[in-house]
C-alpha cells in the first residue's frame, strides 16, 4: 500500500485532534500522523486516508474507531524513576512538608495524581517512594492513594496489569525490585509484576484534559504532570495549569517535566526546585 495523506485529510484529522484532545498538530506532523494511521488503513481494508476520515467521522466510526485513533496518535514515553531528582525531592522535602503543614497522610489519606501516566511506570515509582517513606517513619501511620490517568485506553489497561520486561525494570534499585516486584515463574519470559500491595495503592482510569470535569471530589496533595503540557499550545497550557491549581490544596506540590516552564503564565504557583512548584495560599 502506498497511500498518501492529502492536506485536506490532514486538516480534518488535525483539527479534530486539537479540538478534542488539545494536542498541537501542525503541518510538520503530517508525515508522523500518516505513518501512525497507515496500519489502521490496512486493518480496515481501506485504500485512502480520505476513506479513513469518512469512516472515522461516521456514526459507526465515532463509536468504534475514535479510541483506537487516539491510542495511535498519543505519545507514551516513560520509564521507572524518570527524572530521579523529582523522587528525591518528593521523599526528602515534599512529603515531610505535607505531613508537617496539615497532616497529609496522617490525619487524612494523602492523594497523588499521576496525570498522563502512560503504561504505569510513573505511578508505580511514586507508590514505591511513598511506601519507602511510610517505612522510614512508621510512627506516622502514613496512608496514601494514587490516581493515575491517561487519555489512551490501551496504555491504561497495560498499566493496570503492572507487568514489565526485564529491560523496563532496569532503573529500579535492586532492593526495591526485591520488595515490590514478583518474578514470573517461567524465568524464560523475563517478566515481572508489580506486587499486589503496591498495585492496590494505584487506581487507573481514562481522562481527557479537555473534559469539563476531572472528577476529583477532594483536593489533591501532589500532582505529577511531566512532559505532557508541551504538546499543547500556550493558551491551553495556562488553562490546564489553572485547572490543576483549582484541584490542588494550597501548600501542595506539582511536578512538571524539565523541559516545561511556567514563564509568562498567570497561575498561583511558586518554583521551589527545578520543575517543582508549590501552590500558593
Amino acid at each position: 500500500m502506498n497511500a498518501k495523506m492529502s492536506e485536506r485529510d490532514f486538516r480534518r484529522l488535525s483539527e479534530y485532534i486539537e479540538a478534542e484532545l488539545g494536542i498541537k498538530m501542525p503541518l510538520a506532523k503530517k508525515q508522523l500522523l500518516e505513518s501512525r494511521l497507515l496500519k489502521r488503513l490496512r486493518a480496515l481494508g481501506l485504500d485512502t486516508y480520505g476513506e479513513y476520515c469518512d469512516y472515522l467521522f461516521s456514526q459507526e466510526g465515532q463509536g468504534k474507531e475514535i479510541v483506537t485513533m487516539i491510542d495511535l496518535v498519543t505519545t507514551n514515553k516513560t520509564d521507572f524513576f524518570r527524572e530521579p531528582d523529582h523522587f528525591d525531592y518528593l521523599f526528602n522535602t515534599a512529603l515531610p512538608e505535607l505531613v508537617r503543614s496539615y497532616g497529609a497522610g496522617v490525619r487524612k489519606t494523602l492523594v497523588v495524581w499521576s496525570a498522563g501516566c502512560s503504561t504505569g511506570e510513573e505511578p508505580y515509582t511514586i507508590a514505591m517512594v511513598m511506601s519507602e517513606f511510610a517505612e522510614r517513619y512508621p510512627g506516622f501511620g502514613f496512608d496514601f492513594t494514587i490516581l493515575a490517568t491517561d487519555i489512551s485506553t490501551r496504555v491504561v489497561e497495560t498499566a493496570a496489569r503492572g507487568v514489565y520486561g526485564a529491560d523496563r525494570i532496569a532503573p529500579i534499585p535492586e532492593e526495591m525490585r526485591r520488595k515490590y516486584l514478583l518474578r514470573s515463574k517461567d524465568r524464560q519470559k523475563g517478566l515481572f509484576r508489580v506486587a499486589p500491595e503496591l498495585r492496590g495503592r494505584v487506581r487507573f482510569r481514562r481522562l481527557n484534559f479537555m473534559d469539563e470535569d476531572f472528577g476529583f471530589r477532594e483536593p489533591l496533595d501532589v500532582i505529577f504532570c511531566r512532559n505532557v503540557i508541551i504538546y499543547f499550545d500556550k493558551e491551553t497550557q495556562e488553562r490546564l495549569l489553572q485547572r490543576f491549581c483549582e484541584n490542588l490544596r494550597p501548600g501542595s506540590f506539582i511536578f512538571l517535566g524539565h523541559s516545561e516552564t511556567l514563564t509568562g503564565f498567570d497561575v498561583p504557583l511558586e518554583r521551589v526546585a527545578p520543575s517543582v512548584y508549590r501552590r500558593l495560599e
